[in-house]
């Protein structure tokens, strides 16, 4: 099979090659899509809880894939830190982008935006998220990108394939039908260290100010974007809003 073309590929034909991935493990499936999707190939990582496993599972196939991570600014110190650790650990070729506006001058303009409910989150995620990783993507000719997104992750990821074609390039799921079981017992089997915000009941971890643990009775969900997001428009379409000046 050579290198196949996004834009040539039909539903049905999509839909048979993910037929075909579901019977690999994980670096099986990564094997196959550096030897047929076009490059350049790269993986973006938010250097969260689970983010490890990808890393490992990347740097092993490829060791100088291009790693993708958005900073936005508003991560946190722990999550800085643990970058430097796995960087260093697993020799990451590590691309660090960041939004245009900086964070003095977008509360100036702005304010807090993610204190204004919905579509303040979704301008806020705008800015410095889905603006730096379509950058990273453009600047570094991106052909196959690949994300650690799992289905059991949350409901609005069931439905995700490892194979998809999105804005014109191949996005690439490897670990999309791993339970946390999986992730757990691949952390361990490879003594990765774990994010160290992971002990202190985080199970997701983004930006400070929309993070929080797993308490009681709350759903995994409600610990991002105060409950009332679970996606900030990296991986699944959201309008456009306008970049604040």
């Amino acid at each position: 099979m050579s290198t196949l073309d996004p834009a040539a590929l039909d539903t049905d034909t999509l839909a048979a090659l993910n037929r075909e991935l579901a019977a690999l493990d994980a670096p099986a499936r990564i094997a196959w899509a550096l030897r047929h999707l076009p490059a350049t190939h790269a993986l973006s990582t938010s250097f969260g809880v689970q983010s490890a496993v990808s890393l490992h599972l990347l740097a092993q196939a490829r060791p100088d894939i291009p790693v993708i991570l958005v900073d936005t600014g508003y991560l946190f110190p722990e999550t800085y830190r643990y970058a430097d650790l796995l960087v260093e650990r697993l020799q990451l070729n590590l691309h660090v982008y960041r939004p245009r506006l900086g964070r003095a001058w977008m509360e100036a303009r702005l304010g807090r935006l993610w204190e204004t409910g919905r579509e303040g989150l979704r301008r806020y995620n705008q800015l410095r998220k889905v603006e730096p990783m379509q950058r990273a993507l453009r600047e570094l000719r991106v052909g196959c990108w690949f994300a650690g997104l799992r289905r059991a992750q949350a409901t609005t990821r069931q439905g995700i394939a490892v194979l998809e074609v999105r804005d014109g390039r191949f996005k690439f799921h490897p670990i999309a039908d791993w339970s946390d079981t999986d992730v757990g017992a691949y952390l361990l089997l490879h003594d990765l260290p774990e994010h160290p915000l992971a002990g202190q009941g985080y199970v997701s971890v983004g930006d400070v100010h929309t993070t929080q643990p797993l308490q009681p009775g709350m759903d995994a969900a409600q610990t991002r974007f105060f409950g009332l997001r679970r996606e900030c428009g990296l991986h699944f379409d959201e309008p456009i809003a306008g970049n604040g000046g």
